[in-house]
């Protein structure tokens, strides 16, 4: 599972955070801007803005505004978790019949404090965060790492090696559908940022608008 989009709603924070931070460089982070970098990590995010915008940088500016957004987006999600609607209940339910792990180009210490304070982290066999990859989603380099690890904690409890069939993303943008079938992976789109038809169009195999619809059942079902 992808997280951002997928387990927390906090894409509008992240962008009112960014937007925030940039706002002392005279840059204006506009929707356009924040939504085509979707799939990016903090340093790639920054580092961005600041070439479309024709500024100079170096690591230590990219270390700071990353730091700065980061302490930003921890004071707004401390104050009231903004988890999506049902996820805590869909995850329990998925993690009875599936191996369960998390993909995504956040940092470990945002994954991890949504993840503990939700009560979450417990299903989750693995994470795979921006620290682990050397290259942002659409590549999948992500969720060939996430396939990997979660086949090898299946096969040291006994389990038989995965097909690349038998493991399926779930994720909330096109770069994250596009790394995912990029990797060989069946992908299910979740339309909490984008529309479904930019999902399918970008290689979702199927579309859901809530996952609170979606028991283990209808995944088999679906992508068997």
């Amino acid at each position: 599972m992808d997280f951002n989009g997928v387990v927390i709603n906090d894409e509008p924070i992240q962008h009112a955070a960014y937007r925030e931070i940039f706002k002392a460089e005279g840059i204006d982070v506009t929707d356009e801007m924040y939504y085509e970098r979707l799939g990016m990590d903090d340093k790639t995010f920054v580092a961005s803005v600041f070439d479309e915008a024709g500024q100079k940088y170096d690591d230590a500016r990219i270390t700071q505004l990353t730091a700065a957004k980061n302490a930003s987006w921890r004071e707004i999600v401390s104050a009231d978790l903004p988890l999506f609607d049902g996820i805590a209940d869909f995850v329990e339910k998925m993690s009875h019949d599936f191996a369960l792990g998390i993909v995504s180009m956040s940092a470990r210490p945002e994954i991890d404090f949504v993840l503990e304070k939700s009560g979450l982290r417990k299903h989750f066999l693995t994470i795979v965060s921006s620290e682990n990859v050397s290259n942002c989603k659409p590549d999948p380099e992500c969720y060939r790492m996430g396939f990997r690890d979660i086949d090898s904690v299946r096969t040291s409890q006994g389990h038989l090696p995965m097909t690349h069939g038998e493991c399926l993303v779930i994720e909330d943008s096109p770069p994250g559908i596009s790394a995912a079938r990029n990797a060989d992976l069946p992908a299910l789109g979740v339309t909490n940022t984008v529309s479904a038809s930019e999902l399918r169009a970008a290689g979702a195999g199927a579309i859901a608008t809530d996952l609170r619809d979606w028991m283990p059942e209808s995944i088999r079902r679906v992508f068997a």
